[in-house]
């Protein structure tokens, strides 16, 4: 699925989504009525690449929660942003910070909320039980589900680019 073919920019900064993305979306519920979340470690070793290779790495997340909060700390995200309802303005204030532009950027997505960004970066990718107007507005969509492995996926793909450059 694509927009324009444009050679692709160097990536400098990959931003994800939690739920549906990270997760399978998945939501559980403890006994004390916590949020509990399932990552994928193969995702998680996607990430520790990906920085490996000079690239950094964002979360922005519609929801909040200790659980996303502990496996970015795990995996040395430094750019969290929880419980953001628009992400494309964080995205552009967190890129002015790191003098990143957008073109420089790659996203991971899976509804509504997240088109605006799939839309801004320059490259864009859905998970395929994305929801269709995210499908619609991304450049690729992973083989692998979300929580199972497609940001390892992305993560795998933006790391052999950077080493053909």
């Amino acid at each position: 699925m694509g927009r324009s073919a444009r050679p692709p920019s160097r990536i400098r900064l990959l931003v994800l989504d939690v739920d549906g993305v990270l997760t399978d979306g998945r939501l559980y519920y403890g006994p004390r009525g916590e949020t509990l979340k399932v990552f994928h470690v193969q995702d998680g070793h996607g990430i520790r690449e990906v920085q490996r290779a000079g690239i950094a790495v964002a979360v922005i997340s519609g929801r909040e929660g200790a659980a996303v909060r502990r496996r970015c700390r795990e995996l040395g995200i430094r750019h969290l942003h929880q419980g953001v309802a628009d992400k494309l303005p964080v995205l552009r204030r967190l890129c002015a910070r790191l003098g990143i532009d957008l073109a420089e950027c790659a996203a991971i997505g899976d509804d509504a909320p997240d088109v605006p960004l799939l839309r801004a970066v320059g490259r864009s990718f859905a998970v395929p039980a994305a929801h269709a107007s995210a499908r619609r507005a991304a450049q690729h969509t992973t083989r692998a589900h979300g929580g199972c492995g497609a940001v390892r996926e992305v993560c795998d793909q933006l790391v052999a680019e950077q080493a053909r450059r």
